[in-house]
Protein backbone atom coordinates (compact mmCIF):
# COMPACT_ATOMS: atom_id res chain seq x y z
CA UNK A 1 0.00 0.00 0.00
CA UNK A 2 1.90 3.43 -1.43
CA UNK A 3 -0.68 5.38 0.42
CA UNK A 4 -0.44 6.87 4.01
CA UNK A 5 -1.72 9.68 6.04
CA UNK A 6 -5.35 11.38 5.38
CA UNK A 7 -4.79 9.76 2.09
CA UNK A 8 -5.62 6.30 3.23
CA UNK A 9 -8.58 7.96 5.29
CA UNK A 10 -9.60 9.64 2.23
CA UNK A 11 -10.09 6.63 -0.12
CA UNK A 12 -13.36 4.59 0.84
CA UNK A 13 -12.46 1.32 -0.25
CA UNK A 14 -9.00 1.25 2.12
CA UNK A 15 -10.29 3.72 4.99
CA UNK A 16 -11.72 1.50 8.18
CA UNK A 17 -11.76 4.81 9.95
CA UNK A 18 -11.90 3.97 13.96
CA UNK A 19 -11.42 -0.03 12.68
CA UNK A 20 -7.75 0.77 12.31
CA UNK A 21 -5.83 -0.91 14.79
CA UNK A 22 -3.18 0.35 16.96
CA UNK A 23 -0.88 -1.35 14.68
CA UNK A 24 -1.98 -0.61 11.73
CA UNK A 25 -2.08 3.24 12.27
CA UNK A 26 1.65 3.46 13.19
CA UNK A 27 2.16 1.69 10.20
CA UNK A 28 0.41 3.83 7.53
CA UNK A 29 0.83 7.02 9.60
CA UNK A 30 -2.50 7.34 11.01
CA UNK A 31 -1.11 8.39 14.64
CA UNK A 32 -3.04 11.53 15.89
CA UNK A 33 -5.52 11.20 12.89
CA UNK A 34 -8.19 8.97 14.56
CA UNK A 35 -9.90 8.75 18.63
CA UNK A 36 -8.27 5.98 20.44
CA UNK A 37 -11.07 3.40 20.76
CA UNK A 38 -10.70 0.91 18.32
CA UNK A 39 -13.97 -0.88 17.10
CA UNK A 40 -14.81 -3.72 15.13
CA UNK A 41 -16.90 -3.29 12.26
CA UNK A 42 -19.68 -5.38 14.14
CA UNK A 43 -19.63 -1.71 16.38
CA UNK A 44 -19.42 0.50 13.11
CA UNK A 45 -22.28 -0.98 11.73
CA UNK A 46 -24.38 -0.74 15.11
CA UNK A 47 -23.98 3.17 15.31
CA UNK A 48 -24.96 3.24 11.09
CA UNK A 49 -27.82 1.46 10.96
CA UNK A 50 -28.72 3.58 14.31
CA UNK A 51 -27.83 6.43 12.93
CA UNK A 52 -29.64 5.55 9.94
CA UNK A 53 -33.23 4.62 11.82
CA UNK A 54 -33.09 8.30 12.95
CA UNK A 55 -33.41 10.03 9.81
CA UNK A 56 -36.31 11.86 8.96
CA UNK A 57 -36.82 11.08 5.40
CA UNK A 58 -36.04 8.38 3.22
CA UNK A 59 -34.18 11.41 1.30
CA UNK A 60 -32.23 11.87 4.57
CA UNK A 61 -31.87 8.65 5.02
CA UNK A 62 -30.33 7.89 1.33
CA UNK A 63 -28.13 10.78 1.29
CA UNK A 64 -26.29 9.75 4.87
CA UNK A 65 -25.92 6.19 3.19
CA UNK A 66 -24.15 7.32 0.30
CA UNK A 67 -22.27 9.69 2.93
CA UNK A 68 -21.07 6.13 4.99
CA UNK A 69 -20.04 4.29 1.33
CA UNK A 70 -17.74 7.59 0.23
CA UNK A 71 -16.26 7.27 3.30
CA UNK A 72 -15.91 3.47 4.06
CA UNK A 73 -17.01 1.68 1.21
CA UNK A 74 -16.50 -1.99 3.16
CA UNK A 75 -18.75 -0.46 6.10
CA UNK A 76 -21.45 0.50 3.84
CA UNK A 77 -21.57 -3.06 2.41
CA UNK A 78 -21.35 -4.56 5.78
CA UNK A 79 -24.25 -2.33 6.80
CA UNK A 80 -26.20 -3.22 3.19
CA UNK A 81 -25.79 -7.16 3.95
CA UNK A 82 -27.20 -6.85 7.39
CA UNK A 83 -30.32 -4.66 6.22
CA UNK A 84 -30.94 -5.42 2.64
CA UNK A 85 -34.75 -5.14 2.02
CA UNK A 86 -35.03 -2.44 4.24
CA UNK A 87 -31.80 -0.19 2.40
CA UNK A 88 -32.53 -1.55 -1.27
CA UNK A 89 -35.56 1.00 -1.81
CA UNK A 90 -33.34 3.61 -0.05
CA UNK A 91 -30.24 3.18 -1.84
CA UNK A 92 -32.05 2.22 -5.17
CA UNK A 93 -35.51 2.69 -6.90
CA UNK A 94 -37.63 4.83 -5.47
CA UNK A 95 -35.86 6.50 -3.15
CA UNK A 96 -32.65 7.54 -5.77
CA UNK A 97 -35.68 9.42 -7.97
CA UNK A 98 -35.81 12.05 -5.17
CA UNK A 99 -31.46 12.23 -5.05
CA UNK A 100 -32.16 12.65 -9.01
CA UNK A 101 -35.07 15.57 -8.76
CA UNK A 102 -33.30 17.62 -5.91
CA UNK A 103 -29.76 16.97 -6.75
CA UNK A 104 -28.65 20.77 -7.56
CA UNK A 105 -30.31 21.23 -3.47
CA UNK A 106 -27.87 18.88 -1.87
CA UNK A 107 -24.93 18.03 -4.26
CA UNK A 108 -21.80 16.24 -2.55
CA UNK A 109 -19.99 15.02 -4.95
CA UNK A 110 -21.36 11.90 -7.56
CA UNK A 111 -18.49 9.32 -7.10
CA UNK A 112 -18.50 9.05 -11.07
CA UNK A 113 -16.64 9.17 -14.22
CA UNK A 114 -17.96 12.47 -16.09
CA UNK A 115 -17.51 12.59 -19.81
CA UNK A 116 -18.80 15.51 -22.26
CA UNK A 117 -19.77 15.69 -25.45
CA UNK A 118 -17.77 18.55 -25.36
CA UNK A 119 -14.67 17.08 -24.97
CA UNK A 120 -14.84 13.55 -27.08
CA UNK A 121 -11.05 13.37 -26.82
CA UNK A 122 -10.73 13.44 -23.21
CA UNK A 123 -12.65 10.57 -22.67
CA UNK A 124 -9.75 7.86 -22.36
CA UNK A 125 -8.02 10.27 -19.91
CA UNK A 126 -11.41 10.87 -18.14
CA UNK A 127 -11.56 6.94 -17.00
CA UNK A 128 -8.22 6.36 -16.59
CA UNK A 129 -8.66 9.45 -13.59
CA UNK A 130 -11.60 7.55 -12.35
CA UNK A 131 -10.08 4.16 -12.19
CA UNK A 132 -6.71 5.85 -10.96
CA UNK A 133 -4.47 2.02 -10.95
CA UNK A 134 -6.80 0.22 -11.50
CA UNK A 135 -6.58 -1.97 -14.58
CA UNK A 136 -8.57 -4.51 -14.18
CA UNK A 137 -12.32 -3.45 -14.71
CA UNK A 138 -14.78 -5.75 -15.21
CA UNK A 139 -18.08 -3.15 -15.37
CA UNK A 140 -18.44 -0.29 -17.02
CA UNK A 141 -22.13 1.04 -16.14
CA UNK A 142 -22.71 4.55 -18.39
CA UNK A 143 -25.71 6.58 -18.27
CA UNK A 144 -26.68 9.51 -20.30
CA UNK A 145 -29.58 9.93 -17.92
CA UNK A 146 -32.51 10.64 -20.68
CA UNK A 147 -34.85 7.95 -19.59
CA UNK A 148 -34.00 8.10 -15.79
CA UNK A 149 -36.82 5.72 -14.12
CA UNK A 150 -40.07 6.99 -14.91
CA UNK A 151 -39.11 10.88 -14.07
CA UNK A 152 -37.67 11.31 -17.27
CA UNK A 153 -34.58 13.29 -18.83
CA UNK A 154 -32.86 15.20 -15.95
CA UNK A 155 -29.04 15.29 -17.39
CA UNK A 156 -26.16 15.28 -15.10
CA UNK A 157 -28.27 15.14 -12.31
CA UNK A 158 -28.90 11.37 -13.30
CA UNK A 159 -25.18 10.36 -12.19
CA UNK A 160 -27.24 9.37 -9.08
CA UNK A 161 -28.58 6.65 -10.88
CA UNK A 162 -25.16 5.33 -11.21
CA UNK A 163 -24.60 5.32 -7.41
CA UNK A 164 -27.27 3.20 -6.94
CA UNK A 165 -26.70 0.48 -9.53
CA UNK A 166 -23.02 -0.01 -8.53
CA UNK A 167 -24.36 -0.24 -4.93
CA UNK A 168 -27.25 -3.05 -5.91
CA UNK A 169 -24.07 -4.96 -8.00
CA UNK A 170 -21.64 -5.11 -5.08
CA UNK A 171 -24.50 -5.83 -2.74
CA UNK A 172 -26.41 -8.54 -5.10
CA UNK A 173 -23.25 -10.20 -6.89
CA UNK A 174 -20.26 -9.38 -4.48
CA UNK A 175 -18.62 -8.33 -7.36
CA UNK A 176 -15.46 -5.98 -5.93
CA UNK A 177 -16.82 -1.82 -5.84
CA UNK A 178 -13.31 -1.05 -7.23
CA UNK A 179 -13.68 -3.01 -10.52
CA UNK A 180 -17.04 -0.97 -11.24
CA UNK A 181 -16.68 1.91 -13.30
CA UNK A 182 -19.50 4.31 -13.70
CA UNK A 183 -20.05 6.99 -16.41
CA UNK A 184 -22.14 10.25 -16.60
CA UNK A 185 -22.54 10.56 -20.68
CA UNK A 186 -23.04 14.48 -20.24
CA UNK A 187 -24.64 15.29 -23.80
CA UNK A 188 -26.84 17.77 -22.54
CA UNK A 189 -30.33 17.84 -21.31
CA UNK A 190 -34.02 18.65 -23.28
CA UNK A 191 -35.45 19.80 -19.60
CA UNK A 192 -35.92 22.88 -19.31
CA UNK A 193 -36.11 23.55 -15.82
CA UNK A 194 -32.33 22.66 -15.42
CA UNK A 195 -31.25 24.11 -18.24
CA UNK A 196 -32.43 27.53 -16.83
CA UNK A 197 -31.35 26.54 -13.14
CA UNK A 198 -27.71 28.49 -12.37
CA UNK A 199 -27.00 25.62 -10.25
CA UNK A 200 -27.35 23.32 -12.67
CA UNK A 201 -24.43 21.26 -13.10
CA UNK A 202 -24.31 19.79 -16.06
CA UNK A 203 -23.66 20.75 -20.11
CA UNK A 204 -25.83 23.56 -20.74
CA UNK A 205 -27.54 22.81 -23.92
CA UNK A 206 -29.98 20.81 -25.78
CA UNK A 207 -29.52 17.20 -26.13
CA UNK A 208 -27.14 16.75 -29.25
CA UNK A 209 -28.21 13.77 -31.54
CA UNK A 210 -27.27 12.43 -34.74
CA UNK A 211 -24.13 11.54 -35.74
CA UNK A 212 -22.29 13.29 -33.67
CA UNK A 213 -24.15 11.26 -30.74
CA UNK A 214 -23.32 8.12 -32.41
CA UNK A 215 -19.96 8.95 -32.68
CA UNK A 216 -19.53 10.20 -29.27
CA UNK A 217 -20.70 6.50 -28.17
CA UNK A 218 -18.13 4.89 -30.48
CA UNK A 219 -15.42 6.32 -29.12
CA UNK A 220 -16.82 5.53 -25.57
CA UNK A 221 -17.17 2.33 -26.11
CA UNK A 222 -13.27 2.27 -27.98
CA UNK A 223 -12.02 3.86 -25.08
CA UNK A 224 -13.52 1.59 -22.30
CA UNK A 225 -12.54 -1.73 -24.38
CA UNK A 226 -9.16 -0.14 -25.15
CA UNK A 227 -8.37 0.30 -21.40
CA UNK A 228 -10.93 -2.56 -20.23
CA UNK A 229 -10.90 -5.44 -22.61
CA UNK A 230 -12.87 -7.73 -20.25
CA UNK A 231 -15.09 -5.89 -19.02
CA UNK A 232 -19.09 -5.79 -19.48
CA UNK A 233 -20.58 -2.49 -20.73
CA UNK A 234 -23.80 -1.52 -19.46
CA UNK A 235 -26.48 0.98 -20.57
CA UNK A 236 -28.46 2.33 -18.03
CA UNK A 237 -31.30 4.52 -18.65
CA UNK A 238 -30.77 5.97 -22.11
CA UNK A 239 -34.18 7.49 -23.47
CA UNK A 240 -36.24 5.65 -25.98
CA UNK A 241 -34.62 7.28 -29.28
CA UNK A 242 -30.94 6.19 -28.41
CA UNK A 243 -31.45 3.05 -25.98
CA UNK A 244 -32.78 0.33 -28.52
CA UNK A 245 -30.57 1.71 -31.18
CA UNK A 246 -27.13 1.37 -29.50
CA UNK A 247 -27.78 -1.91 -28.10
CA UNK A 248 -28.64 -3.11 -31.39
CA UNK A 249 -25.51 -1.70 -32.54
CA UNK A 250 -23.48 -3.33 -30.20
CA UNK A 251 -25.23 -6.54 -28.61
CA UNK A 252 -23.52 -8.97 -31.46
CA UNK A 253 -20.30 -7.70 -31.39
CA UNK A 254 -19.41 -6.91 -27.96
CA UNK A 255 -20.49 -8.08 -24.41
CA UNK A 256 -22.71 -5.48 -22.94
CA UNK A 257 -26.38 -5.14 -21.53
CA UNK A 258 -28.80 -2.83 -21.59
CA UNK A 259 -30.60 -3.32 -18.08
CA UNK A 260 -34.00 -1.08 -19.26
CA UNK A 261 -34.59 -3.05 -22.52
CA UNK A 262 -33.28 -6.69 -21.48
CA UNK A 263 -33.18 -6.91 -17.64
CA UNK A 264 -36.43 -5.64 -16.82
CA UNK A 265 -37.79 -7.93 -19.93
CA UNK A 266 -36.16 -10.77 -18.60
CA UNK A 267 -37.75 -10.39 -14.90
CA UNK A 268 -40.81 -9.83 -16.20
CA UNK A 269 -40.86 -12.55 -18.49
CA UNK A 270 -39.54 -14.91 -15.85
CA UNK A 271 -42.63 -13.46 -13.53
CA UNK A 272 -44.48 -14.51 -16.35
CA UNK A 273 -43.46 -18.03 -16.30
CA UNK A 274 -43.95 -17.96 -12.78
CA UNK A 275 -47.34 -17.21 -13.26
CA UNK A 276 -48.36 -19.53 -15.68
CA UNK A 277 -47.20 -22.35 -13.64
CA UNK A 278 -49.70 -20.84 -11.07
CA UNK A 279 -52.49 -20.79 -13.76
CA UNK A 280 -51.92 -24.06 -14.58
CA UNK A 281 -51.85 -22.85 -18.41
CA UNK A 282 -49.19 -22.98 -21.11
CA UNK A 283 -46.69 -20.12 -21.78
CA UNK A 284 -47.32 -20.73 -25.51
CA UNK A 285 -50.88 -19.80 -24.60
CA UNK A 286 -49.49 -16.03 -23.56
CA UNK A 287 -51.14 -13.03 -24.96
CA UNK A 288 -50.10 -9.59 -23.64
CA UNK A 289 -50.71 -5.99 -23.53
CA UNK A 290 -48.29 -3.74 -22.72
CA UNK A 291 -49.61 -0.12 -21.62
CA UNK A 292 -46.89 2.06 -22.32
CA UNK A 293 -44.53 1.31 -25.69
CA UNK A 294 -41.65 2.96 -25.07
CA UNK A 295 -37.45 1.62 -23.97
CA UNK A 296 -39.41 -0.90 -20.91
CA UNK A 297 -42.35 -1.96 -22.59
CA UNK A 298 -40.42 -2.81 -26.32
CA UNK A 299 -37.71 -4.67 -24.26
CA UNK A 300 -40.22 -6.64 -21.88
CA UNK A 301 -42.20 -7.51 -25.30
CA UNK A 302 -39.06 -8.12 -27.25
CA UNK A 303 -38.23 -11.17 -24.22
CA UNK A 304 -41.41 -12.57 -24.14
CA UNK A 305 -41.74 -12.66 -27.81
CA UNK A 306 -37.99 -14.69 -27.18
CA UNK A 307 -39.50 -16.94 -24.61
CA UNK A 308 -42.72 -17.38 -26.84
CA UNK A 309 -40.43 -18.94 -29.17
CA UNK A 310 -37.98 -20.52 -27.80
CA UNK A 311 -39.76 -21.89 -24.78
CA UNK A 312 -43.11 -22.07 -26.19
CA UNK A 313 -41.76 -23.44 -29.39
CA UNK A 314 -43.96 -20.56 -31.70
CA UNK A 315 -42.97 -19.65 -34.61
CA UNK A 316 -41.44 -15.84 -34.55
CA UNK A 317 -44.67 -14.58 -36.46
CA UNK A 318 -47.39 -16.78 -34.20
CA UNK A 319 -45.08 -14.87 -30.88
CA UNK A 320 -44.79 -11.45 -32.45
CA UNK A 321 -49.07 -11.49 -33.08
CA UNK A 322 -49.29 -11.94 -29.27
CA UNK A 323 -48.39 -9.08 -28.28
CA UNK A 324 -50.39 -5.60 -28.14
CA UNK A 325 -49.00 -2.24 -27.95
CA UNK A 326 -51.36 1.23 -26.33
CA UNK A 327 -49.39 4.64 -26.09
CA UNK A 328 -49.98 8.01 -26.28
CA UNK A 329 -51.75 7.50 -29.07
CA UNK A 330 -54.27 4.26 -28.15
CA UNK A 331 -53.80 0.53 -29.19
CA UNK A 332 -50.98 0.67 -31.60
CA UNK A 333 -52.15 -0.01 -35.27
CA UNK A 334 -50.24 -0.49 -38.57
CA UNK A 335 -50.34 3.09 -40.41
CA UNK A 336 -49.94 5.11 -37.80
CA UNK A 337 -47.18 7.89 -38.36
CA UNK A 338 -44.09 8.37 -36.35
CA UNK A 339 -44.02 4.65 -34.50
CA UNK A 340 -40.52 3.62 -33.61
CA UNK A 341 -39.24 0.79 -35.00
CA UNK A 342 -40.25 -1.53 -31.79
CA UNK A 343 -43.76 -0.03 -32.24
CA UNK A 344 -43.65 -0.93 -35.77
CA UNK A 345 -42.57 -4.67 -34.77
CA UNK A 346 -45.96 -5.06 -32.79
CA UNK A 347 -48.60 -3.26 -34.85
CA UNK A 348 -51.85 -4.92 -35.75
CA UNK A 349 -54.14 -4.44 -38.77
CA UNK A 350 -57.60 -2.55 -37.60
CA UNK A 351 -59.44 -5.09 -39.61
CA UNK A 352 -58.44 -7.68 -36.72
CA UNK A 353 -61.29 -5.46 -34.55
CA UNK A 354 -64.89 -5.10 -34.51
CA UNK A 355 -65.76 -1.37 -36.52
CA UNK A 356 -65.78 1.65 -33.76
CA UNK A 357 -63.35 0.35 -31.25
CA UNK A 358 -62.64 3.13 -28.65
CA UNK A 359 -58.57 2.32 -29.48
CA UNK A 360 -57.53 5.24 -26.46
CA UNK A 361 -59.91 3.49 -24.42
CA UNK A 362 -57.74 0.75 -22.32
CA UNK A 363 -60.85 -1.16 -20.65
CA UNK A 364 -62.03 -1.41 -24.06
CA UNK A 365 -58.85 -2.51 -25.96
CA UNK A 366 -58.33 -5.27 -22.79
CA UNK A 367 -62.35 -6.52 -23.76
CA UNK A 368 -61.17 -6.14 -27.51
CA UNK A 369 -57.89 -7.97 -27.49
CA UNK A 370 -58.83 -10.47 -24.12
CA UNK A 371 -55.23 -10.82 -23.07
CA UNK A 372 -54.09 -12.98 -20.14
CA UNK A 373 -51.16 -10.63 -19.30
CA UNK A 374 -51.28 -6.44 -18.68
CA UNK A 375 -48.08 -5.56 -18.02
CA UNK A 376 -47.86 -1.04 -17.41
CA UNK A 377 -44.91 0.69 -18.23
CA UNK A 378 -46.49 4.19 -18.91
CA UNK A 379 -45.93 5.97 -15.52
CA UNK A 380 -49.57 6.72 -16.08
CA UNK A 381 -50.51 6.94 -12.24
CA UNK A 382 -54.20 4.51 -12.02
CA UNK A 383 -54.45 3.54 -15.52
CA UNK A 384 -55.26 0.19 -14.34
CA UNK A 385 -58.72 1.54 -13.02
CA UNK A 386 -61.48 -1.09 -11.65
CA UNK A 387 -63.14 -1.54 -14.99
CA UNK A 388 -59.63 -2.39 -16.69
CA UNK A 389 -59.02 -4.72 -14.00
CA UNK A 390 -62.27 -6.12 -14.03
CA UNK A 391 -62.35 -6.47 -17.92
CA UNK A 392 -58.94 -8.48 -17.58
CA UNK A 393 -60.62 -10.82 -14.96
CA UNK A 394 -63.55 -11.18 -16.68
CA UNK A 395 -61.71 -12.92 -19.85
CA UNK A 396 -58.69 -14.88 -17.71
CA UNK A 397 -59.17 -16.66 -14.74
CA UNK A 398 -55.95 -16.01 -13.35
CA UNK A 399 -54.66 -13.04 -15.22
CA UNK A 400 -51.20 -11.81 -14.79
CA UNK A 401 -51.20 -7.78 -14.49
CA UNK A 402 -47.67 -5.92 -13.24
CA UNK A 403 -47.87 -2.49 -13.19
CA UNK A 404 -44.24 -1.68 -12.85
CA UNK A 405 -44.08 1.66 -13.54
CA UNK A 406 -42.18 3.34 -10.94
CA UNK A 407 -41.51 5.59 -8.56
CA UNK A 408 -44.50 4.43 -6.84
CA UNK A 409 -46.40 7.79 -7.34
CA UNK A 410 -46.53 6.80 -10.83
CA UNK A 411 -47.75 3.53 -10.79
CA UNK A 412 -50.69 2.30 -12.92
CA UNK A 413 -52.43 0.74 -9.87
CA UNK A 414 -52.00 -0.59 -6.28
CA UNK A 415 -51.04 -4.17 -5.60
CA UNK A 416 -54.51 -3.70 -3.23
CA UNK A 417 -56.82 -2.65 -6.32
CA UNK A 418 -55.76 -5.44 -8.35
CA UNK A 419 -55.58 -8.06 -5.42
CA UNK A 420 -59.38 -7.09 -4.70
CA UNK A 421 -60.77 -5.89 -8.38
CA UNK A 422 -59.88 -9.39 -9.60
CA UNK A 423 -61.63 -11.15 -7.04
CA UNK A 424 -58.01 -12.40 -5.51
CA UNK A 425 -57.62 -14.11 -8.56
CA UNK A 426 -54.99 -12.47 -10.24
CA UNK A 427 -51.08 -12.65 -10.34
CA UNK A 428 -49.48 -9.09 -9.52
CA UNK A 429 -45.93 -7.80 -9.82
CA UNK A 430 -45.17 -4.42 -8.95
CA UNK A 431 -42.33 -1.75 -9.67
CA UNK A 432 -41.63 -0.91 -6.17
CA UNK A 433 -42.07 -2.97 -2.64
CA UNK A 434 -45.77 -3.88 -2.18
CA UNK A 435 -46.91 -4.73 1.39
CA UNK A 436 -48.67 -8.13 1.82
CA UNK A 437 -52.60 -7.75 0.68
CA UNK A 438 -55.23 -9.39 2.81
CA UNK A 439 -58.50 -11.03 0.88
CA UNK A 440 -60.95 -12.95 1.94
CA UNK A 441 -58.81 -14.72 4.32
CA UNK A 442 -55.75 -15.15 1.88
CA UNK A 443 -52.40 -13.17 2.20
CA UNK A 444 -51.17 -12.30 -1.22
CA UNK A 445 -47.52 -11.66 -0.76
CA UNK A 446 -46.32 -9.17 -3.70
CA UNK A 447 -43.54 -9.84 -6.43
CA UNK A 448 -41.29 -6.68 -6.95
CA UNK A 449 -40.63 -6.74 -10.71
CA UNK A 450 -37.35 -4.79 -9.92
CA UNK A 451 -34.71 -5.29 -12.81
CA UNK A 452 -32.17 -6.01 -9.47
CA UNK A 453 -33.21 -9.50 -9.29
CA UNK A 454 -31.95 -9.90 -12.95
CA UNK A 455 -28.96 -7.94 -14.51
CA UNK A 456 -26.67 -8.70 -11.32
CA UNK A 457 -26.93 -12.11 -11.85
CA UNK A 458 -26.78 -11.72 -15.84
CA UNK A 459 -23.84 -9.82 -16.28
CA UNK A 460 -21.98 -11.95 -13.27
CA UNK A 461 -22.90 -14.83 -15.18
CA UNK A 462 -21.43 -13.29 -18.54
CA UNK A 463 -18.38 -12.15 -16.93
CA UNK A 464 -17.38 -15.32 -15.04
CA UNK A 465 -16.07 -17.15 -18.56
CA UNK A 466 -15.42 -14.21 -20.00
CA UNK A 467 -18.04 -14.53 -22.45
CA UNK A 468 -17.88 -12.86 -25.92
CA UNK A 469 -21.10 -11.42 -26.03
CA UNK A 470 -24.77 -11.49 -23.88
CA UNK A 471 -26.93 -13.78 -25.95
CA UNK A 472 -30.54 -14.21 -26.62
CA UNK A 473 -30.32 -17.42 -25.21
CA UNK A 474 -28.32 -16.65 -21.49
CA UNK A 475 -30.99 -14.12 -20.80
CA UNK A 476 -33.97 -16.63 -21.53
CA UNK A 477 -31.71 -18.94 -18.85
CA UNK A 478 -31.98 -16.25 -16.00
CA UNK A 479 -35.59 -15.66 -16.92
CA UNK A 480 -36.19 -19.55 -16.21
CA UNK A 481 -33.52 -19.61 -13.17
CA UNK A 482 -35.85 -16.81 -11.50
CA UNK A 483 -39.06 -18.65 -12.07
CA UNK A 484 -37.81 -22.22 -11.06
CA UNK A 485 -37.15 -20.26 -7.46
CA UNK A 486 -40.61 -19.47 -7.08
CA UNK A 487 -43.13 -21.83 -4.86
CA UNK A 488 -46.60 -21.96 -7.23
CA UNK A 489 -47.87 -24.54 -4.98
CA UNK A 490 -48.74 -21.81 -1.94
CA UNK A 491 -51.61 -19.63 -1.89
CA UNK A 492 -50.77 -16.21 -2.18
CA UNK A 493 -47.00 -16.51 -3.39
CA UNK A 494 -45.17 -13.82 -4.95
CA UNK A 495 -44.55 -15.02 -8.48
CA UNK A 496 -40.93 -13.34 -8.23
CA UNK A 497 -38.58 -14.28 -5.71
CA UNK A 498 -38.26 -12.07 -2.29
CA UNK A 499 -35.95 -9.11 -2.47
CA UNK A 500 -34.59 -10.45 0.61
CA UNK A 501 -33.19 -13.24 -0.85
CA UNK A 502 -30.91 -11.35 -3.66
CA UNK A 503 -28.16 -12.60 -3.08
CA UNK A 504 -28.90 -16.02 -3.32
CA UNK A 505 -31.30 -15.02 -6.43
CA UNK A 506 -28.34 -13.64 -8.23
CA UNK A 507 -26.38 -16.73 -7.87
CA UNK A 508 -28.65 -19.24 -9.54
CA UNK A 509 -28.68 -16.63 -11.99
CA UNK A 510 -25.57 -16.23 -12.77
CA UNK A 511 -24.85 -20.09 -12.96
CA UNK A 512 -27.86 -20.39 -15.07
CA UNK A 513 -26.50 -17.66 -17.76
CA UNK A 514 -22.76 -19.09 -17.08
CA UNK A 515 -23.53 -22.55 -17.92
CA UNK A 516 -25.34 -21.26 -20.59
CA UNK A 517 -22.77 -19.06 -22.33
CA UNK A 518 -20.46 -22.48 -22.08
CA UNK A 519 -22.79 -24.65 -23.57
CA UNK A 520 -23.04 -21.97 -26.31
CA UNK A 521 -19.07 -21.62 -26.83
CA UNK A 522 -19.34 -17.92 -26.18
CA UNK A 523 -16.91 -18.58 -23.21
CA UNK A 524 -13.46 -16.88 -23.29
CA UNK A 525 -12.12 -19.15 -20.68
CA UNK A 526 -12.55 -22.05 -19.10
CA UNK A 527 -14.58 -22.63 -16.27
CA UNK A 528 -14.26 -26.38 -14.44
CA UNK A 529 -16.93 -25.68 -11.47
CA UNK A 530 -18.96 -22.67 -11.93
CA UNK A 531 -20.26 -22.42 -8.34
CA UNK A 532 -16.48 -22.75 -7.02
CA UNK A 533 -15.28 -19.80 -9.33
CA UNK A 534 -18.49 -17.46 -8.37
CA UNK A 535 -17.18 -18.05 -4.49
CA UNK A 536 -13.47 -17.57 -5.45
CA UNK A 537 -14.15 -14.29 -7.42
CA UNK A 538 -16.66 -12.86 -4.44
CA UNK A 539 -15.19 -9.50 -2.55
CA UNK A 540 -16.54 -9.38 0.64
CA UNK A 541 -16.88 -6.31 2.87
CA UNK A 542 -15.07 -7.87 5.99
CA UNK A 543 -11.51 -5.64 7.49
Amino acid sequence: MKKTGFAVLSDPLLNKGTGFSLEERQQLGLVGLLPAAVQSIDQQEKEVYERFDAEPTDLAKRIYLMGVRDSNARLFFYSMKKHLTEYMPIVYAPTVAQSIEGYNDHYFGSKVAYISIEHPDEIEEALKSFAADQEDIRLVVATDAEGILGIGDWGANGAEILTGKLAVYTAAASIDPSKILPVMVDVGTNRKELLEDPRYLGNRFERVRGERYDSFIEKFVEASLKLYPNALIHWEDFGRPCAAPILDRYRDKILTLNDDIQGTGVTILGALIAATKVAGTSLADTKVLTFGAGTAGIGIADQIVDGLIRIGHLTAEEAQKRIYLVDRQGLILTGMPDLTEGQQRYAHDASEFAAGLDYSSLAAVVDAVEPTALIGTSTVHGAFNEDVVRAMAAHVKNPFIAPISNPTKLAEATAADVIAWSDGRASVVTGTPSAPVEYNGVTHYIGQGNNALMYPGICLGALLPNARVVSRTMLLAGAQALADMVDVTTLGAPVLPPMSELPEITRQVAIAVAQCAIAEGLNRIDVPDIAEALQAVAWHPHY
